[in-house]
Formats: structure tokens, sequence, C-alpha cells
């Protein structure tokens, strides 16, 4: 994640097939790439939080987000805390 290259149509052409196929297929599975992007980074954050391995800075860069104010703000979404209270 912290290249970035996982965007939705970089991943559709791993996958052989269109964008809109993607989004297709997910949609009828009930889901979108934002959806199971979002939920990928909350269950990596979770698990490198409770691991302790790694600094919030370094969670934050490994899944992609381009400063700890972001990632601290998806964090609260996905929780209600921020990675602070989280480690608490």
């Amino acid at each position: 994640m912290p290249s970035g290259d996982f965007d939705q149509d970089g991943i559709a052409r791993s996958l052989n097939q269109s964008a809109s196929t993607l989004q297709r297929r997910l949609r009828s599975e009930g889901t979108t790439y934002q959806g199971l992007l979002d939920a990928t980074r909350r269950d990596l954050a979770l698990e490198h939080l409770r691991h302790g391995r790694h600094s919030l800075a370094d969670v934050a860069f490994v899944l992609g987000f381009t400063d700890h104010g972001n990632f601290t703000r998806a964090f609260r979404r996905w929780t209600g805390k921020t990675p602070r209270q989280f480690l608490s």
C-alpha cells in the first residue's frame, strides 16, 4: 500500500478484467472497491496496533495514508477512537 499501486484500475487489470466489470461484480456481492479498501486498511491498522511493533506514523505509511492526520481521522471513523486512545 505505501507505493500507492492499489487503485481500482490496477486491481482490475491484475484480475484481467475491466474496472466496470470489477465494479459490477463487487456490487453484486454488496460491496464496493472503496468499501473493501477501507475494511482492509481498518483490519491491518488494528492488527499492527495490537502487535505494537510499529509507530503510528509507520502504520499510517504502510496503509497508504499521506499523513498521520488522515490516518487518525479514518481510524476514528472506523473505531470511534483515535489510535492513541485505542492503544491505552
